[in-house]
């Protein structure tokens, strides 16, 4: 028996399907990062000067996708840092049902687990309902297993 077959092993705190490394120092504003285990969209990026004890220091200012909080983190410039796979998705506005989106994709395919957005958007979107002389594509973005309605976007009919 080997030394290594009674040690446990714990999976990553990231799911590393839905991310990607990428060096600290190569990060720009308007970016996705990780951070805090939350995929965020950088607001902020300060890189300082390396010091005589080590590599540049980047100050990372990031609002959560899904929350829109903001975090904030220190790292070293060299680092690698893990970055979500965002993707922004366009669905048909079919209707909208116990607080849930019915949604249609290109393919004809439906869709009704995206949770109606609170606030303005969320308004707006309960009053296209019904509009005969317009169709309404909801704009869904999808990153660490997480979706929401970001947008609306009003279409004439074809």
């Amino acid at each position: 028996m080997s030394d290594h077959e009674d040690l446990e092993w714990e999976p990553p705190t990231v799911d590393t399907s839905t991310t990607y490394p990428r060096q600290c120092g190569d990060l720009e504003k308007g970016g996705f990062v990780m951070l805090e285990g939350r995929p965020c969209k950088i607001v902020k990026i300060t890189i300082a000067k390396a010091g005589k004890h080590g590599s540049a220091k980047v100050d990372l200012v990031g609002t959560d996708l899904f929350t829109g909080k903001t975090i904030e983190v220190v790292s070293a410039s060299n680092m690698n840092m893990d970055c979500p796979k965002v993707t922004r998705t366009e669905y048909q506005l079919i209707d909208v049902t116990n607080g849930f989106l019915n949604l249609m994709d290109d393919n004809g395919d439906t869709r009704d687990d995206i949770k109606l957005p609170d606030g303005d958007l969320g308004k707006e979107i309960s009053t296209c309902i019904g509009d005969e002389d317009y169709d309404y594509l909801v704009c869904v973005l999808k990153a660490c297993g997480e979706e929401m309605a970001i947008s609306l976007k009003k279409m004439a009919k074809e």
